[in-house]
């Protein structure tokens, strides 16, 4: 049944029990009930070198991710040569997840409705480090105790800006037995990660900094520019874009706004529960009720809390498709863009984060052959994944800017065969451009 479940079979086949066990949501029969779609965006898909079938079997590809019920509301949008192929979304921004009872309003999702963005916020901050190198403020190799040095401590004098940007600076993780409020108070963060030690020399191995990275890099910024994050953010990319959303966290108006995030998928055992641990800092669990805590959605969290629509991260990957421009608006020099995604290191397994092959960039996580993070034969895409789950991505050869974002937070279940399987078809029905 669970095989069933994966492959995209409705789940109400399966009984009550089961589906409490694995945490999925009620998924009804007729899914054009809980589907929307901004037609007006939509163009006719012949113009850029697709056909209609093609984008209908993609979105069957969604259906099918959805039927796997871990992802209570799921939402995408593909660009290809910069024009909207598919923006629609699937399921409740609330309301329908695992735990909820049946009196809760559910409230569907919509194609413009913000969602957290969670790890692919470390791509948008990494622009943000790359656009001060542009700019002469800073240096990737300088060192990162040049611009805080207290830094320095505890043997971390050689770090520089591009060990952190690569994921090489040897300090992955929070320290064991922090409390994970701690990502509310970007001071004390900072003096923590001061405080701590390497686990390797800078430049060794890759090893996944989850969280501790952005605090470092929101300091260099702040410390050069006098301005914090948000506000830098702001002024470079969201304000001139015109992007509603796109920052870290929302005003509090908007709290009501953002989709709810979900527990879902099977219970996560040991030993996978010591490998979260490792690399988050605290539990599988704690981080997603610590997203949906509203102090997730006021403070800032540069490696976590970017809060965006579909939309608006197909618009941000379109502009370093572009080359740094976007509709007439220039933010990037295209060299920028191309030292942000180039490789800083083959292909290796990484020390941190379940011990997967990864290739990084300075900010980027990068496609592979034949198969890799965003689909098949994607070996020149650049990206980042959020919580595992959501992608958000720019494939140079096939010239789209996507992103597929969703609610459920399971860690490993069998919904990962439908996840590649709505991979291989946006690699399929978006067909390559670029053969050079």
């Amino acid at each position: 049944m669970v095989l069933k479940a994966a492959i995209g079979v409705p789940l109400r086949i399966l009984s009550l029990p089961a589906r409490k066990l694995l945490k999925t949501i009620t998924v009804p029969t007729d899914l054009a009930t809980i589907s929307t779609r901004d037609a007006a965006a939509e163009i006719e898909p012949e113009t850029v070198g697709m056909t209609r079938d093609g984008v209908e079997a993609i979105w069957q590809g969604v259906e099918r991710y959805y039927r796997t019920g871990v992802h209570p509301a799921i939402s995408i949008c593909i660009r290809r040569q910069g024009e909207i192929i598919m923006k629609r979304a699937i399921g409740h921004a609330c309301g329908n997840g695992p735990d909820d009872s049946p009196q809760d309003e559910k409230i569907l999702i919509k194609p413009d409705t913000p969602i957290a963005q969670f790890s692919a916020s470390k791509a948008v901050t990494a622009m943000l480090i790359h656009y001060l190198v542009e700019k002469g403020e800073i240096h990737l190799t300088d060192p990162v105790s040049h611009y805080i040095p207290e830094f320095a401590a505890k043997g971390k004098r050689d770090i520089t800006i591009y060990h952190v940007l690569s994921h090489r600076s040897g300090f992955p993780s929070i320290p064991d037995k922090v409390d994970p409020t701690v990502v509310f108070d970007h001071d004390e963060a900072v003096r923590m990660l001061c405080n701590t030690a390497p686990v390797h020399p800078p430049g060794h191995k890759p090893s996944y900094h989850a969280i501790t990275g952005g605090y470092i890099l929101h300091e260099i910024v702040k410390r050069v520019t006098g301005q914090d994050l948000r506000e830098f953010l702001a002024e470079t990319i969201q304000r001139p874009l015109g992007f509603r959303y796109f920052n870290y966290g929302v005003p509090t108006s908007e709290i009501k706004n953002v989709a709810k995030n979900y527990a879902t998928g099977p219970p996560v055992i040991f030993p996978l529960t010591l490998i979260i641990q490792h690399a988050l800092g605290t539990s599988w669990q704690d981080v997603i009720d610590v997203s949906n805590d509203p102090r997730f959605l006021q403070t800032i969290i540069p490696s976590g809390n970017l809060v965006a629509t579909a939309d608006e991260m197909s618009q941000f990957f379109q502009l370093l498709l572009n080359g740094g421009e976007l509709n007439g608006v220039r933010i990037f020099d295209p060299l920028t863009i191309r030292r942000a995604t180039l490789e800083a290191g083959k292909i290796q397994f990484d020390s941190s984060m379940i011990f997967l092959p990864m290739r990084y960039s300075t900010g980027m996580m990068l496609g592979s052959y034949p198969v890799g993070l965003f689909g098949f034969f994607a070996q020149n895409a650049f990206g980042h994944w959020g919580f595992i789950n959501s992608f958000s991505w720019a494939d140079p050869d096939r010239n789209i800017a996507a992103s597929v974002l969703n609610t459920g937070k399971p860690f490993l279940s069998p919904h990962l065969i439908s996840h590649f399987w709505l991979q291989a078809l946006i690699s399929k029905y978006c067909p390559k451009t670029n053969t050079t």
